[in-house]
């Protein structure tokens, strides 16, 4: 029989700062410190303030889990709004399924998914899965149709939606 996977299910939200890269070409010490001083007082306390957790950082990426879809858009929300104060916009997406815990760090098609829809966001968007949107019915969170997208190396299509701020 083979090892058993531990799974759980899990908002996912995934997201970068928009224009990274073009940031780091003007400045690269400024941008570096300006973005470790963003993640120390704004997102990492508001990950925490909505009972999430930074499951990965890479470079301007983040990934966080959190325990309800409806946290993880109003934590998504609030860093897009922060880092705007500061000059930064923020990429994220959020999908809801099931993870694969990996001990600190967690695999599957939900990572993919919730990846993936952040790539399609534009800056200080935060886009999520129609999984997203259906789970958090009554929760006063708004959303704008953005179509069916083809998700890269994700099984069919998926309807995307936009959380209105």
């Amino acid at each position: 029989m083979p090892d058993r996977v531990d799974r759980r299910l899990a908002a996912v939200f995934a997201g970068d700062i928009a224009g990274y890269s073009r940031l780091m070409g003007a400045d690269e010490e400024g941008t570096l410190r300006q973005l470790k001083a963003c993640r120390r007082e704004l997102v990492d306390p508001k990950i925490s303030e909505h009972h999430g957790r930074i499951v990965n950082t890479t470079g301007d990426g983040m990934l966080a889990t959190f325990d309800g879809p409806a946290r993880a858009v109003r934590c998504a929300q609030a860093i897009c709004a922060g880092v705007r104060s500061l000059g930064l916009e923020v990429r994220a997406g959020l999908h809801t399924g099931e993870v694969e815990l990996r001990g600190d760090d967690i695999g599957g098609i939900a990572v993919h998914i919730g990846q993936r829809v952040s790539a399609l966001a534009g800056p200080a968007e935060v886009l999520v899965s129609s999984t997203v949107k259906d789970l958090v019915a009554g929760s006063g969170i708004t959303f704008v149709d953005r179509g069916f997208h083809v998700l890269k190396g994700v099984p069919d299509e998926w309807r995307l939606f936009a959380v209105e701020n």
